[in-house]
C-alpha cells in the first residue's frame, strides 16, 4: 500500500540543507539524541525535500556507546567545521568524565567561528566547562542542577525545558530535545512545518522555554493540598539555610502541630524528616557529581558540622559521605 501524506509548504527553503553535527559523548542519553534527530528527519519528510542534514561526530571518530549500552558508529572525529554548521553535544551519565581536554579545546576553537552550539541533557556541563555559557542563561537535567549551580556561578541556571540564549542552546534532557528542535524548525521554516512534525510524533503539547522541566509539587508527591505544596516548595528553595518547622507553619497560616499532622497524614513522616531527606538528596548529588570537599557539601546542604552531616548521611544511606564518594570513583578526570 502506497504511503499517503500531506506535503507542507515551507518558508525560507534553503539552497542546501542546514547541517547539524551531533557530538556523542560516552554514555550519552539515547532519548535526547534520538528525539533531536527524528525531528529533523520528519521535517524533511513533511517538506518533501532536504531541509536538514546531520552527521555523528565524537572523539576518535570510530564508535561510542549510549547509556543503554547500544553502540553507534560515528561519521567523523572532532574535525574542523563550517561556519554555518550547528553543533549539538549529547551528554548523559558521568558527563564530567566524558568532558575531556580534547573536547573542551575543540569546542572553544569552533566557538571562535561563531557557530551555534547546543548541549542536550547533561551536555550543558561540557559547554560550561569550555566557558561557552559564561554570562548566559542555561538549563540542565534537574538531577544535575545542584552540582552545576555550585560549579558554574557565572551561568544563570534556569529550570526551563530548554533555553536559547544567542548562539547557545541547552536542554533539560529527555523529550525536551523535541521542544528545542520544534522551536528551531518554526524559526527556520514556519509554524506550520513545526506543528506538522509535532503531529507526526503524536506530540500534542509543545512546550516553550517558559515551561519548567519538573512536575509540579502536587503531581510529584501525589497530593493536592495547597498549603502542603507551598511548604515543600519553601523547603526545596531553602536547602543551604533550612527554615524551622514552626516558621514554615507560621508562613502558611497554621500551627506547628497542624503542620505535623498534615505531613503525617499525607507523607507518613514529620516535616523535619522530610526536610532532612531533601537536604541529604542534594548532598548525595553533590558528592557524586562534583569534587567539592565533604565539608563544603555539608555547608551547602545546611549542616553546621561535618560530623553531624556524616551521622545523618549514614543513618539515611547506610554509608558515610567519604565512602559514598570513594565507592563511586573519580569522575572528574580533566
Amino acid at each position: 500500500m502506497q504511503e499517503q501524506r500531506q506535503i507542507v509548504t515551507v518558508e525560507n527553503a534553503p539552497d542546501r540543507p542546514r547541517r547539524f553535527v551531533f557530538v556523542l559523548l560516552d554514555r550519552f542519553t539515547l532519548l535526547s539524541f534520538a528525539s533531536g534527530v527524528e525531528c529533523l528527519r520528519i521535517a524533511n519528510r513533511m517538506a518533501d525535500r532536504a531541509l536538514y542534514a546531520w552527521t555523528l561526530a565524537g572523539e576518535g571518530g570510530q564508535e561510542v556507546s549510549c547509556s543503554a549500552g547500544t553502540t553507534f558508529r560515528l561519521d567523523s572525529d572532532l574535525t574542523e567545521l563550517q561556519r554555518d554548521d550547528t553543533i549539538l553535544v549529547c551528554g548523559g551519565i558521568d558527563v564530567q568524565k566524558a568532558t575531556t581536554k580534547r573536547l573542551l579545546a575543540w569546542l572553544r576553537r569552533e566557538s571562535r567561528k561563531g557557530l551555534v552550539i547546543g548541549g542536550l541533557c547533561t551536555a550543558a556541563y561540557a559547554l560550561a566547562r569550555a566557558g561557552l555559557l559564561d554570562g548566559r542563561k542555561a538549563t540542565i537535567h534537574w538531577e544535575n542542577a545542584d552540582s552545576f549551580a555550585e560549579e558554574f556561578d557565572e551561568v544563570t541556571l534556569t529550570k526551563s525545558v530548554f533555553v536559547v540564549d544567542g548562539n547557545r542552546m541547552t536542554t533539560a534532557g529527555g523529550t525536551s530535545s523535541i521542544d528545542l528542535m520544534l522551536n528551531l524548525i518554526a524559526r527556520h521554516h514556519g509554524e506550520e512545518l513545526a506543528n506538522a512534525v509535532a503531529d507526526q510524533q503524536i506530540y500534542s503539547s509543545i512546550r516553550t522555554d517558559q515551561d519548567t522541566q519538573r512536575l509540579s509539587v502536587p503531581t510529584r508527591i501525589g497530593v493536592r493540598h495547597p498549603k502542603l505544596s507551598l511548604v515543600i516548595q519553601k523547603m526545596e528553595r531553602n536547602i543551604e539555610e533550612p527554615i524551622s518547622p514552626s516558621l514554615l507553619a507560621r508562613e502558611v497560616g497554621m500551627s506547628t502541630r497542624q503542620l505535623e499532622r498534615l505531613f503525617r497524614r499525607y507523607l507518613n513522616r514529620s516535616p523535619k524528616r522530610y526536610y532532612m531527606e531533601l537536604r541529604l538528596q542534594k548532598a548525595r548529588n553533590l558528592l557524586m557529581q562534583t569534587d567539592m570537599s565533604v565539608i563544603n557539601v555539608a555547608l551547602a546542604c545546611g549542616f553546621a558540622s561535618p560530623s553531624h552531616f556524616s551521622k545523618c548521611y549514614r543513618a539515611h544511606y547506610n554509608t558515610t559521605p567519604y565512602r559514598e564518594r570513594g565507592a563511586h570513583g573519580s569522575r572528574l578526570s580533566v
